[in-house]
């Protein structure tokens, strides 16, 4: 889009309409990034049985990774020109994944880790697309790390559940 065209006004190469786009989809991925790390740390809190320690201190790692993400999305979209959701009422309203109770036995804790990381994996394979096709190169990159490091998280839930 050339200089000077309405349908590009933030400078940044990318219409609006592509901008928009990606930061819809990145508030849609901030409430659930959001939502996975307030039930890590609610499975860190609340974990009981014979591997408390050591499940104390891996979900502790993956709260603090998730920690990081969180702010990573909230930034990219804001890079964006976007607004970053910022309420509990946003993020319950965009997650796409469930809260959890603290009433969950260790194993179960695990599998529903699994579960919400694994719906995020796919969840970026459609974004990462979807910013490829809105011509968003940066995004898509940026997505593409975030999937690596769920794709890990899920291989370490899957081989300690085993």
């Amino acid at each position: 889009m050339g200089k000077g065209n309405k349908a590009n006004t933030s400078g940044i190469g990318l219409s609006d309409k592509s901008r928009k786009t990606m930061v819809d989809a990145l508030n849609r991925l901030l409430a659930d990034e959001f939502v996975l790390y307030v039930k890590t740390r609610n499975f860190h809190w609340n974990v009981v049985g014979p591997n408390f320690s050591e499940l104390h201190k891996f979900f502790e790692a993956q709260y603090e990774t998730l920690d990081d993400t969180v702010d990573e999305v909230a930034e990219r979209a804001r890079a964006l020109d976007g607004m970053a959701a910022g309420s509990m009422t946003d993020f319950l309203k965009l997650t796409r994944l469930t809260e959890a109770s603290s009433h969950h036995s260790a194993p179960e804790m695990l599998r529903v880790l699994l579960a919400d990381h694994e719906q995020v994996i796919r969840q970026l394979r459609d974004d990462i697309e979807t910013a490829g096709e809105a011509g968003d190169k940066g995004t898509e990159d940026f997505l593409t790390g975030l999937m690596e490091s769920h794709e890990k998280t899920a291989w370490m839930l899957r081989a300690y559940m085993k």
